[in-house]
């Protein structure tokens, strides 16, 4: 398995640039071919449903302000990828809103790039979430300033189907990796958890792929645990700072979207405060 085909979003935001770049080094380091995306951010069901004789004026100019946006974006990822020499990239403009363009474009790709939310850019809030749920891909959301490289990797384990999806389409980049570390956080609320997951350890299985990892347990304090949701995302996010990790690499949404956002979730903490790049598979 190998990433042949990397899709990046391609927006007017102020992190825009650095997201690009991240894409640019992956697509180099994987032999990829790199394609921007920039959705409009109008439904291509509008588009659709607008019958070719109807003359509104008011919609027209929205609608041509909102391509323009998109086009702007797009010209400076093909002048940042001719910049830099990429070999390999095309740029797409979307006529589709921001998170259902994505889905659909990154369909056809071994792995979606996607920019952390930011609070100056409240449309796009919801985008990394929307496209690890329903793209049916890798999703690799990317800090305002992420790592020149992902040399060192941390992969978080529990031994359940999203983590171990999340370790497969993850193999190219730690193929790559110079160190690779597997984090197992320990819950006093289900002891049991730990053991099964030792079980299902995959260091072998990775070692067959040419990968050697180190594996340990990160203890969670019990009173904590009484109290807050949250304290396994805290905790990776803690143990990748504490490895230097340039890339953290987890399943996401183990439980409905809803019940994470009721009650904390790990996935919603990582999106929300990681400073490092983060692979999410649903």
């Amino acid at each position: 398995m190998a990433y042949r085909t990397l899709l990046v979003h391609v927006d007017g935001s102020a992190h825009a640039a650095a997201r690009i770049a991240f894409a640019m080094r992956l697509a180099r380091d994987c032999g990829a071919h790199l394609s921007g995306a920039a959705p409009t951010g109008i439904s291509r069901h509008l588009y659709q449903r607008l019958p070719p004789e109807q003359d509104d004026p008011t919609l027209a100019l929205h609608l041509d302000m909102m391509r323009d946006q998109a086009r702007t974006a797009l010209a400076a990822f093909v002048s940042q990828c001719e910049a830099a020499q990429l070999g390999e990239f095309d740029a797409r403009l979307i006529d589709d809103d921001q998170a259902e363009g994505m889905c659909l474009h990154a369909r056809a790709a071994d792995l979606a790039i996607v920019g952390q939310s930011d609070p100056e850019w409240p449309a796009l809030a919801d985008l990394a979430p929307h496209v690890i749920v329903h793209s049916g891909r890798p999703v690799l959301v990317v800090p305002p300033a992420p790592a020149a490289a992902c040399d060192h990797i941390l992969v978080a384990w529990d031994g359940g189907r999203e983590a171990a999806r999340a370790l497969q389409l993850a193999l190219p980049l730690l193929r790559q990796a110079r160190q690779v570390k597997i984090v197992l956080v320990e819950s006093a609320s289900n002891p049991q958890a730990v053991a099964d997951a030792m079980i299902a350890d995959p260091r072998p299985w990775l070692q067959r792929h040419g990968i050697d990892a180190q594996l340990t347990v990160q203890p969670l304090a019990h009173h904590r645990l009484l109290s807050r949701k949250n304290d396994v995302g805290e905790s990776l996010l803690a143990k990748a700072a504490a490895e230097k990790a340039d890339l953290l690499v987890m399943g996401a949404y183990g439980h409905s979207r809803f019940r994470e956002a009721m009650l904390g979730g790990v996935t919603r903490t990582v999106l929300e405060a990681a400073t490092l790049p983060v692979l999410m598979v649903h």
